[in-house]
């Protein structure tokens, strides 16, 4: 670990965006708008939406600041790498951005699913928000990919997150892929997401203690 070429800064800086993704990607979808849900009734999701409007409305905001702090964590990411690889630094980052535009964009549906007093309109666009979802995942699976290389390039962050990065990118394409080609199967791949949660909350706290761990090697 000695001779870190990463600003304490930067990496603080990118712990704690990482770890506002995580608290409002997790919040917006599993506490705030999943239990008002329900894929196989439009009646149903329709009413639950209705009579707790503002939840629903919270969690389009929780997904607001998560594609804001997604893109920050993006940029953040680019210089704390940028040392490895400028090339793959910089493919990390475009996809990355072009992950959290798509997500960002697709916060419009769940918009419009308000905006309509239809039933069917309603849960029509919110199945379309989780496709616009998947479809920027398969960005961001690419994003994993590059990220896993230069982690196990750099020589100053743990291989075993390289590997976990990586893997949570097989994971987020493969359900994506299943999204859009087979969406019956689609269901299957969803306790593999557990992985990616693991591996990507180990990324955050590594980038919230390299400061500290910068610290000693400067002292070293």
């Amino acid at each position: 670990m000695n001779g870190l070429p990463i600003s304490s800064q930067q990496a603080r800086f990118a712990g704690v965006c990482y770890l506002v993704i995580i608290l409002c990607g997790v919040g917006s979808e599993v506490a705030l708008r999943g239990p008002l849900i329900d894929f196989e009734s439009a009646e149903w999701t329709a009413q639950a939406i209705s009579a707790d409007i503002m939840r629903f409305r919270l969690s389009i905001m929780a997904d607001v600041v998560m594609a804001l702090a997604d893109a920050a964590l993006a940029v953040m990411l680019f210089f704390v790498f940028q040392p490895v690889s400028a090339g793959l630094s910089l493919g990390a980052l475009v996809f990355r951005l072009l992950q959290s535009g798509l997500i960002a964009a697709g916060l419009l549906n769940l918009q419009a699913a308000i905006v309509f007093d239809d039933a069917e309109l309603t849960l029509s666009f919110i199945e379309l928000h989780a496709h616009g979802y998947d479809l920027g995942l398969i960005f961001f699976a690419v994003n994993c990919f590059l990220t896993a290389v230069l982690i196990l390039r750099s020589g100053f962050a743990p291989r075993l997150l390289g590997f976990g990065v990586g893997l949570s990118g097989v994971v987020y394409l493969t359900g994506s892929v299943l999204r859009f080609v087979a969406p019956d199967l689609h269901g299957f791949i969803t306790p593999a997401y557990v992985l990616p949660l693991i591996a990507e909350a180990a990324f955050c706290l590594w980038l919230l203690i390299l400061p500290a761990q910068a610290r000693r090697a400067a002292l070293d």
